[in-house]
């Protein structure tokens, strides 16, 4: 198997495909250099495959990869102690959208979860820089 290095260590490039693959399941579009750009790609589709399965082993194997990060947050409706209705803030996790809103809209899908279209290059170093986004 051979993989692009990024010019890091290996727990580095770890955590940076980490961070990225987040980002981008929270995002569903983020900017990058191409090259971290086409090896994300993989990492986000086996993410996409283990929503798909569905099942706990999966959801665990996904929990180990990604961050564990707030998405948004969902007003939900309760009754409190004195019969009052009260409006409460429940947090949407960053696994909960994979698995409840991203991989079920790829479930006739066979792979191919993710478009990168070019940019340009970077102001700054010229590095070509792309947007990667979920189809």
């Amino acid at each position: 198997m051979t993989y692009r290095k990024l010019g890091r260590t290996s727990d580095q490039r770890k955590a940076l495909l980490r961070d990225l693959t987040t980002d981008l399941i929270i995002n569903e579009r983020i900017e990058t250099t191409e090259a971290r750009a086409k090896e994300l790609r993989s990492v986000v589709d086996k993410m996409i495959t283990l929503g798909k399965r569905g099942d706990l082993h999966a959801r665990r194997q996904a929990a180990a990869f990604v961050r564990h990060e707030v998405v948004e947050y969902v007003e939900e409706e309760a009754t409190g102690k004195d019969g009052n209705k009260v409006t409460k803030k429940k947090p949407v996790y960053v696994l909960q959208k994979l698995f409840n809103d991203v991989a079920p809209r790829y479930q006739e899908r066979q792979g191919g979860y993710t478009r990168i279209m070019k940019l340009g290059p970077r102001r700054g170093d010229g590095a070509p820089m792309v947007v990667i986004e979920l189809v």
